[in-house]
């Protein structure tokens, strides 16, 4: 997050005129089967899970990524899918609770609760709210419920206490802060004593995210981002290896989400179907989260459910199953989903200029995610398939040799990772 810049979606919001920043299912108490005793001296001393925000999976293949490349192919990597809506906060919470956004309740950037009110990425009332964390439970306070040590450098609902619970090592964010300021953060904690070291950490950038929505993903600002999060990469690397760490660790790479295109021609407005003041939108962009007024409800979805050009309308309760969304309290009455590259606004707030953005079908190839895992016990050149973004919490869960909240992912489709 680069200084001077806000908040990534909120910078989307002002940068291109959108409102695109980001009963509740609580986590099943069945949990995973715990690691072997006899298995848990093969286990990694650390484990880093790296989230660099909106980057593509393609990107690794322009020539540009000579750190991560190398972490790919010494490693196990392959695309994502990340859960829908592929937004930033019920991303980053999926990969570390396993759940669906409908299961975790963080439905998006932007919330409404009937209860807690309103939730947006600058409300840090609301973003160090345990209430609007607590229906899933990240990995860093089961690893720490287990006595698993662990440091948060910076991922969404790491600044509240989820269930009573906080990383050892936690940092309230700052966008300001460069990449390589947050990698030394980060091993300053692993030059703690024993006790004080965390054994699980969580490195976040989001640069890339930021230039791909100003300028696009095929823009140069966004490749000259690319540049700088894989040197900040390749510092991370050389720090473990100056402390002798890098042969008894795992560095795991992810992203939320990636980027498309968009432009001020391409834009579907809600205001062009139904009356203004019969709805009100609470986020907008690739997807649209939408209540109607009080008593308008029949009205809007008369207008509004169904196929029109260039984007799809449902009630909430209709959801096309695969996106695993519909049943939560904070999933609005309708959900609309633009066609790829096209957005969803209202001509209150349209969409001014030409950027990236993300929220389209998860199934897209323009809104997969990368994944890269490399270090002890990982297998060297390894290609992943049929990845899914809440397969990585179990994951995590057997790299620390903890049990873990049984979640939407299948554990399997991580095996391949360290099996040989």
């Amino acid at each position: 997050m680069a200084n001077p810049l806000s908040l990534r979606n909120l910078l989307l919001g002002s940068a291109i005129g959108l409102g695109l920043l980001m009963s509740g299912c609580a986590t099943t108490p069945e949990m995973s089967a715990p690691v072997a005793a006899e298995a848990k001296a093969e286990l990694p001393r650390t484990v880093i899970l790296v989230s660099i925000d909106g980057f593509r999976p393609e990107y690794l293949n322009r020539g540009i990524t000579p750190n991560l490349s190398q972490l790919a192919a010494e490693g196990a990597s392959g695309a994502m899918k990340p859960s829908f809506p592929t937004i930033t906060f019920p991303n980053h919470y999926t990969l570390v609770t396993g759940l669906h956004p409908d299961h975790h309740g963080i439905v998006g950037n932007n919330m409404r609760d009937a209860e807690l009110g309103s939730f947006s990425l600058g409300n840090r009332a609301a973003v160090t709210d345990r209430r609007w964390w607590d229906d899933g439970e990240p990995i860093w306070v089961t690893a720490e419920k287990q006595g698993v040590v662990t440091g948060t450098m910076f991922w969404p609902g790491s600044e509240a206490d989820v269930r009573g619970v906080r990383p050892t090592h936690w940092a309230v964010f700052e966008q300001s802060m460069p990449g390589d300021v947050r990698v030394d953060r980060l091993l300053s904690w692993l030059d703690l004593p024993e006790g004080q070291r965390p054994r699980l950490t969580t490195l976040y950038f989001d640069l890339v995210d930021t230039m791909g929505h100003h300028h696009g993903p095929n823009s140069q600002e966004a490749e000259d981002a690319v540049k700088a999060t894989d040197a900040s990469i390749g510092r991370l690397m050389q720090g473990l290896k100056d402390r002798g760490m890098e042969k008894d660790a795992v560095v795991i790479v992810v992203s939320d989400h990636g980027m498309a295109d968009v432009s001020p021609d391409r834009v579907s407005y809600i205001d062009d179907l139904v009356p203004a003041d019969a709805f009100s939108v609470v986020y907008s962009g690739p997807v649209g989260f939408i209540n109607a007024s009080e008593g308008r409800e029949a009205e809007v979805a008369g207008a509004l459910v169904g196929k029109h050009p260039h984007m799809e309308c449902w009630r909430k309760g209709e959801i096309p199953a695969r996106f695993a969304l519909g049943t939560h309290r904070r999933v609005t009455d309708f959900v609309c989903l633009a066609e790829n590259n096209w957005v969803v606004a209202t001509r209150a707030r349209p969409l001014t200029r030409a950027g990236g953005a993300h929220g389209y079908d998860n199934e897209w190839a323009d809104m997969q995610a990368v994944f890269i895992a490399h270090g002890h016990g990982v297998v060297a050149g390894r290609q992943l398939q049929n990845l899914d973004s809440v397969d990585v919490q179990p994951l995590l869960g057997r790299l620390l040799g903890i049990e873990v909240p049984k979640g939407d992912g299948n554990p399997a489709d991580t095996l391949p990772v360290t099996k040989r």
